[in-house]
């Protein structure tokens, strides 16, 4: 009589075969994602980056109607210039990370947990950065189109209308960058954690 356990196959064995296929099938959806993201980040930059307005402004102080022309333009806030850079970087490990897929589903023996790990810490610290440049651009986004009375800032959106209007629309897709992104993180954690 034949040992049972002879006739069934390893944990190991039956596992393997579905472990690969169910990380491929993830990183397909990881890249299908990242193009989303792509996409935004870029959009992103480019609004902000062409956000720049001259208007003639009243000085303060000087004679009724003396105007000087005044121009607005996102490098002259540090909140802005830190947005475009962390969706620039965003957009340049994107890129990196999307190339290394494609590696990864033509040719899946490059699979390691090791390697999936440094790429899912990597995705959360991107998270990081783009949800605290988002916050910071979105703060001085609301200050320029609401003011604050209280110390005495005025509303800078209805002289510079277009340089808001951009500045609005960089900030929306960074927002949708950062839900991209912690989508994606959610992925990668459970890619580097099948069949661990």
């Amino acid at each position: 009589m034949e040992n049972s356990a002879d006739k069934l196959p390893t944990s190991q064995e039956s596992e393997t075969p579905s472990m690969a296929t169910s990380r491929v099938d993830c990183f397909i959806g990881d890249v299908a994602i990242r193009i989303s993201l792509y996409a935004a980040t870029l959009v992103g930059i480019v609004f902000m980056v062409t956000s720049k307005q001259t208007e003639l402004v009243a000085v303060p102080g000087a004679p009724v109607g003396l105007k000087i022309p005044l121009t607005a333009k996102f490098s002259q806030e540090p909140a802005f210039a830190y947005l475009v850079i962390a969706l620039s970087i965003t957009c340049l490990y994107n890129i990196i990370k999307t190339v290394t897929l494609f590696s990864i589903i033509f040719n899946p023996t490059l699979i390691s947990k090791n390697f999936l790990l440094h790429f899912a810490l990597l995705d959360v610290l991107i998270y990081g950065v783009v949800v605290s440049a988002t916050g910071a651009a979105g703060a001085v986004g609301y200050v320029g189109w609401k003011g604050n009375g209280h110390v005495g800032w005025s509303k800078v959106c209805p002289i510079y209308d277009k340089f808001c209007g951009h500045t609005a629309k960089s900030i929306a897709m960074s927002l949708l960058a950062s839900v991209i992104l912690f989508l994606l993180s959610m992925l990668s954690i459970f890619s580097s954690q099948t069949g661990s």
